[in-house]
């Protein structure tokens, strides 16, 4: 049995279903993917699209696991971080709150050293004015100059169109910031349940980006299963459960392990892949 290991989940799996070993022990960075020489050969024909015929977007189930897993590893590499939630001052299409994103991201990037960040659309429920307008929550390790930055998106949002109710209209709460401890896994653990693995709205545009230093975190690790029995002996495992295959046969074993002071140090292989890897990128850059 191999064990596909990311923090709080492993999942065992027979290498005569899923094929031969690994052969990196470290998996889902963006530095694996590698294009396929068909790829760059074959031109995929366009295909015109009908006036107003608009593909609408959604977080699938494998990108939740994904975001997830990309805000712990990158929670591990820093101190502190911070969890801003960005809001329109009117009705906004879905396609120009995401080019207003943008133009704010790219202007932070420029001033800000080392800015890394995640962040992901969300529909708003609770604004009566504004009821299905997008914003966005951002996981970030910047410090923020609050007073500078809400001024900055105020004025952004006005200078691309969006125009608040009165002139005087300057909600604090358009530029929401909480400083968020990394070492409290399970508060940060809290906020990607909240805000992410329960969007299930649809979307005119892009539904969550990270930096590309974040892209670049590994998240999985593999190993035996001597690795889980571990967890059993310090009674970390919350919850275990089969998935079987259509005759009933079971090929995957899933545990869900608690994290905390016990465990966390378990997973010291992946903190160090990603904070050598960190290391050598940033003087890269």
């Amino acid at each position: 049995m191999i064990v596909k290991n990311t923090y709080g989940t492993s999942v065992a799996f027979t290498t005569k279903m899923f094929g031969v070993v690994p052969k990196d022990e470290f998996s889902g960075s963006a530095l694996q993917r590698k294009k396929k020489e068909a790829d760059k050969k074959t031109v995929k024909p366009k295909t015109k699209k009908r006036e107003g015929d608009k593909k609408l977007h959604s977080l699938s189930n494998r990108s939740k696991q994904k975001i997830r897993k990309k805000i712990t590893c990158f929670a591990r590499c820093y101190k502190r971080l911070s969890f801003v939630t960005l809001t329109f001052l009117n009705k906004v299409e879905d396609e120009q709150a995401i080019t207003i994103l943008r133009k704010f991201l790219d202007n932070v990037k420029k001033r800000s050293t080392d800015f890394q960040y995640v962040w992901v659309v969300e529909r708003q429920e609770k604004n009566a004015e504004f009821i299905g307008n997008v914003h966005f929550h951002i996981i970030t390790n910047k410090y923020w100059k609050i007073e500078k930055w809400w001024n900055y998106w105020l004025d952004l949002q006005i200078k691309n169109g969006i125009k608040p109710r009165d002139e005087n209209y300057k909600p604090t709460s358009a530029f929401d910031v909480k400083q968020m401890t990394s070492s409290n896994i399970k508060s940060i653990a809290s906020y990607v349940t909240k805000y992410v693995t329960k969007n299930n709205a649809k979307f005119k545009c892009q539904v969550w980006n990270c930096s590309r230093r974040v892209s670049e975190l590994y998240t999985d690790f593999y190993t035996t299963t001597e690795f889980t029995d571990q967890f059993k002996r310090l009674g970390a495992v919350l919850k275990e459960f089969e998935v079987k295959d259509h005759g009933k046969r079971p090929f995957l074993n899933i545990k869900m392990i608690n994290l905390n002071r016990q465990t966390l140090p378990l997973y010291k292989r992946l903190d160090e892949k990603n904070k050598i890897n960190n290391t050598s990128r940033t003087k890269t850059i």
